[in-house]
Order: structure tokens, then sequence, then C-alpha cells
């Protein structure tokens, strides 16, 4: 006779979210809470399939008692919690973290959602003046820790700069980095254990970094591109898309995703297929894929080009 374990069931918490009394399970977050119940709350670091750093802020709710505002993301559940996610404190506070990270960082290419966040806050990243032109290559890189230039007011210090084209797989526009830190979980403990790039400098002068700032073919760096993948605003691109962006011909209203199976391996990871014009523009895989989680290697993401070698009549790519 077998025996299997089963673990016991979590227990119900009680809550209130604006108003409405909800339960959810022992250990769900204020996130999790709020999403159960259809409420949108903005969210720029988190991800399912990563750790929460607690470090974009947006996604900050009120809970009576608590002397801060609270990130929803992290912050678990507790019996009898009182929560407003709308109240005048929330959005002011989220209103001037969207006004902030868009004066400073290029957010065009941030998902829609983030677009929506902006008018929904009323959200006027103009108010801090013009944006200061790029510096040049690597001044930011240079930048000593704790060294800070007072800005005279009449514009709004950002982080352009130019963009990062040293290798054949993708691209490092650095100018649309809010530091979220996504790239640097993905590539430590929640995926790839490579440890190739972390947070430099202090305040306004922090930025991604590899060790030492070498360039990143001669840091630890493996290509696999789960960087990528977890980047909110575009500053991580397939070398493909930022080809075709600068040559206008990107177009994803045009782009069908095939779903497949990589074949490079035993694993079964599973591969989305961005295909555009009958060529393959990039290489995605699903956070809810029990294999992947959303993370590949570098052959999964970047070695499809061999489908574009064909010899015989050309072949339709069907989703």
């Amino acid at each position: 006779m077998s025996l299997t374990f089963v673990a016991a069931p979590k227990r119900l918490l009680t809550l209130s979210i604006d108003g409405r009394t909800v339960k959810v399970p022992e250990g769900a977050t204020l996130l999790e809470a709020c999403r159960q119940q259809g409420i949108d709350t903005p969210t720029l670091c988190y991800l399912e399939n990563l750790t929460p750093v607690n470090v974009c802020r947006v996604c900050v709710v009120e809970v009576q008692g608590s002397r801060t505002l609270v990130p929803a993301c992290s912050r678990k559940v507790e019996e009898g919690m009182v929560v407003s996610s709308n109240s005048e404190r929330v959005r002011a506070s989220r209103k001037s973290v969207l006004e902030l990270l868009a004066s400073s960082v290029d957010l065009s290419l941030a998902a829609p959602e983030v677009h929506g966040w902006m008018e929904h806050y009323e959200a006027d990243p103009g108010r801090f003046g013009e944006p200061t032109p790029p510096g040049d290559d690597n001044a930011r890189d240079r930048a000593r820790p704790g060294e800070h230039h007072i800005s005279d007011g009449s514009s709004a210090a950002t982080v352009a700069q130019p963009t990062k084209v040293d290798n054949d797989t993708y691209v490092r526009d650095y100018s649309r980095c809010i530091l979220c830190y996504k790239c640097v979980e993905a590539c430590g403990v929640d995926a790839q254990n490579t440890f190739a790039i972390a947070v430099a400098g202090r305040g306004f002068e922090a930025r991604i970094s590899t060790e030492f700032d070498v360039g990143l073919p001669d840091s630890a760096c493996v290509y696999c591109g789960n960087c990528i993948g977890v980047c909110p605003t575009g500053a991580l691109m397939f070398k493909s898309e930022y080809d075709m962006r600068a040559a206008r011909t990107w177009d994803e209203s045009r782009q069908t995703v095939t779903t497949t199976i990589c074949p490079y391996c035993g694993v079964g990871c599973n591969l989305e297929l961005h295909v555009q014009d009958n060529e393959i523009v990039k290489v995605t895989s699903p956070l809810d894929h029990d294999v992947t989680q959303g993370h590949l290697c570098v052959k999964g993401r970047f070695g499809y080009q061999f489908v574009q070698q064909r010899g015989g009549p050309e072949r339709t790519l069907r989703p």
C-alpha cells in the first residue's frame, strides 16, 4: 500500500480593499488580492517569474495603521487588513513616480498600459522642463559613486546616452532604462545564475553595468537573452528588432506568433516565434510554461536563423 502525502490546504484570510471584503489564501500578496478583485494596480518592476524587489514603487497602496505606503507586489496579506488602492495619497505617489520616470527616461516603447497609467493619473513629466541633451558616449559609465551635478532648474536631467551595439544578438539602449532590476534578477538567481550584470553607482548615476564595466563580449554574459524577455521599456532589444525599427519596417500589427518546441535538445522548451513577412524576427517563451517560465538559453532564443536558410520553394509559417 502506497501513501500519498498532500500539503495541508491554506487557510483563507479576510481583509478589506476599498471597502470590499475580500478572502485570499494565506501567503498571497496585496497585489494578488487587488487583481483578484479586478483592481488595476500598476507595476513596472514586478513579474510573475521573478522575485519582487520593490524598486519602482508604482504599485504602492495604503494600509490602515502603516506609517508609509506599502508595495503591493511583496507585502503579504494579514488577517483584518484595511487597504486603500485609490486614496488621494496613493494617487499622488503614483503620479509623482510616473512623472519622475518619464521626465528622465524614454518610455516611448513601454507597454501600452504604462501610457494608460500616465493618462489615468494625469502625470505631466513636462513640468520639470525640457530634457537635457544626451551626454557623450560612456559618460554615465565614467561617473564616480556619489558624484552629482546640481541642475540649474532650466531642464530635466535625463539618462540619455548612445545605444550600445556590441554584438549581433541584442542591443542595450539605457536611455530607456528605469532600473527595475528585472534584467539583474533574470541574470542572477531567478533564472540564469550567470551574474554578468548588476547595478553600479548611486543615486541618479546608478546604471546597469557589467563587472568592472567591461564590454559585454568580455563579460560573463552567455547571451541567453533572458534579460530581454523581462525588460518592460525596450532598453534591451533583439538586434533584429532594433535594425527593423531603425529601417522603419517593424510592424507588430503584421506579425503572427507561432508556438512550437525548441529543436535543439530534449528539455522541451516552448518557443513563441514572432513572424513578420515570413521571417522570424524574434523568439520569446510564455511565462506560464512549466519548463521555461519564460526563460530560454542562447540557442532557443537566438538560434533560429537556420529556419530562414531555405534551399527549396519558400514556405509560409502559419500560427
